[in-house]
């Protein structure tokens, strides 16, 4: 089932099968995907891209998503509010905290859910608030 809003959403992974499987979701609902695979890259690509989504895995090399997430919520007016949902494997009460400590607006657990991924989707993309 296509969802019925099209999304620009950059996925930050380092790992290149999370970013075939998540991208491969994405895509079989008709949305634009961007990947990267740091959390420096996902900073320049807020910056200089429109996205509605950030999907930003924690434990990367470079710059790690709170971190990155972090960065991202000190840029410019115009980027700083996107909404950024962690992807995980990590999934403890302290680790969900960490990720809202951050500035993340919501949590998925690893491996990612279609379902609960649409409804992330659905939920958080497109609100700049």
């Amino acid at each position: 089932v296509a969802t019925a809003i099209r999304r620009r959403v950059l996925v930050v992974d380092d790992n290149a099968v999370n970013q075939i499987v998540v991208q491969a979701m994405l895509k079989k609902d008709g949305h634009d995907v961007v990947l990267v695979s740091d959390g420096a890259q996902a900073v320049q690509a807020v910056e200089s891209g429109d996205f509605d989504l950030v999907l930003m895995d924690m434990q990367m090399p470079v710059m790690n998503g709170e971190e990155a997430t972090r960065a991202i919520r000190q840029l410019g007016k115009s980027v700083r509010n996107i909404p950024i949902v962690a992807l995980t494997a990590n999934a403890m009460n302290e680790d969900v905290r960490r990720c809202q400590d951050a500035g993340m607006n919501h949590h998925l657990a690893k491996p990612v859910d279609r379902e609960l991924l649409r409804h992330a989707l659905a939920v958080w993309a497109g609100r700049r608030g």
